[in-house]
């Protein structure tokens, strides 16, 4: 009988799971109910964007904020301003301050046309100046009969782009009438963060689903990544505005973290801890096979060369001089 292991991925509530609540409500249900983190979603709430507000709550309630979603959305897009590379800095501040170590970011509208033309060099760009992983997130075309109207650039498709980093949303999948499964392993070590939601799809509506309510795979999708050695955040981001109350509320939440931890586990073969496919996932997955992931990479590039190496002679009066010290 194999043992049952639960990975180390901590699962993450949005503040815009509690809507129309505010951000101190997620953090008082976060510790609630069990959650593990929260997710920052900067929005007009004047509190999501008060890092100094925001370490108190975390304090208070012992929830660490573990991720800042960047004020990208059509509603948010007045929030910090109407520059898309400032928000960004400001996301990165918070998240470091706060200790967060991942920021979603939704690609540029087509209407941002310089931010669309220099998004993929720049987050890169803006990667390297942090350990904070900029994590940009699926979208979704809109279909209008028989047209599609794609509203984001360069693509709403991380499978098109070469980010480093991508947080796949399960509801967006639904509106996109892509296969999650398929993505997700498509993006092998490029995965790094989950918006985890359902959606039934066929619709212009976004639905974010409690999980299990919707027709996206969203159990098969937390086992495969209990089984591949995952070390994201699972982000609950789902709809409860139409909950009743605070009662009401907080029972769907509760939901939606068990779905959470009843399937994101996986068999333990007694070795790797991942079912023996942990490191050829991480490792191979889109990056290619022996190829070291995007965390790897970086960890080369900002490592210090090593510092030459040094010789020692002793002479026959026991005294140890460096070789060369005198120019010799």
């Amino acid at each position: 009988m194999s043992a049952i292991e639960v990975p180390d991925a901590p699962v993450v509530l949005s503040t815009a799971s509690v809507f129309p609540e505010k951000t101190p409500a997620a953090f008082e249900i976060a510790a609630e109910l069990g959650y593990d983190g929260i997710e920052v979603l900067v929005s007009s709430d004047p509190v999501s964007q008060d890092t100094d507000m925001l370490r108190r709550l975390s304090d208070y309630h012992g929830v660490p904020v573990t991720a800042v979603h960047s004020p990208c959305l059509i509603f948010t897009q007045r929030v910090w301003g109407r520059d898309p590379w400032e928000k960004l800095v400001r996301s990165k501040s918070m998240a470091e301050a706060l200790g967060a170590t991942a920021i979603v970011v939704h690609p540029a509208f087509r209407w941002q046309r310089e931010y669309a033309r220099a998004f993929e060099e720049g987050i890169a760009r803006m990667q390297e100046e942090t350990d904070v992983v900029f994590a940009v997130e699926n979208m979704y075309p809109v279909h209008m009969g028989d047209r599609e109207v794609v509203p984001y650039a360069p693509s709403w498709n991380p499978l098109d782009r070469d980010y480093p980093d991508v947080t796949l949303d399960l509801s967006h999948t639904a509106m996109s009438r892509s296969d999650a499964m398929d993505m997700a392993k498509r993006l092998g070590g490029r995965l790094s963060h989950v918006h985890l939601a359902d959606g039934v799809g066929g619709q212009n509506l976004d639905e974010h689903l409690i999980p299990g309510r919707g027709t996206q795979p969203c159990a098969e999708v937390l086992e495969h990544l209990a089984t591949t050695g995952y070390d994201g955040q699972i982000v609950l981001e789902v709809n409860t505005r139409k909950a009743a109350d605070r009662e009401a509320r907080k029972l769907e939440l509760a939901e939606a973290l068990a779905f959470s931890r009843l399937h994101f586990a996986g068999a333990s073969d007694g070795g790797t801890g991942r079912g023996g496919s942990a490191g050829a996932s991480r490792s191979e997955g889109s990056e290619g096979p022996g190829r070291p992931d995007r965390r790897e990479r970086i960890a080369l590039r900002r490592r210090a060369p090593a510092a030459p190496e040094r010789t020692f002679v002793v002479d026959p009066g026991g005294t140890a001089e460096e070789e060369g010290a005198d120019g010799r």
